[in-house]
């Protein structure tokens, strides 16, 4: 689970910053790494990124309030 949100992290920062392009500066990263905004690369990346949002969301409901970034260790 720790794995999970870091890559989700990682996805949503990854949606944050192409927002931001393309609110200041009309410039979509993703759709221009993949040639286009409809391409079915970008497609793949948007969606992965919505699933993340929605694990990191989700993910302190399931673990009782707990989102996990460090494995545990036992406390001597």
């Amino acid at each position: 689970m720790r794995i999970a949100n870091i890559i989700s992290y990682i996805l949503v920062i990854l949606g944050a910053l192409n927002w931001g392009l393309f609110g200041l500066f009309d410039f979509n990263l993703v759709g221009s790494i993949f040639a286009g905004a409809r391409a079915v690369g970008s497609v793949i990346v948007y969606s992965l990124i919505a699933l993340s949002a929605l694990w990191l969301i989700l993910s302190p409901i399931i673990t009782n309030g707990v989102l996990w970034l460090k494995s545990r260790r036992a406390e001597d």
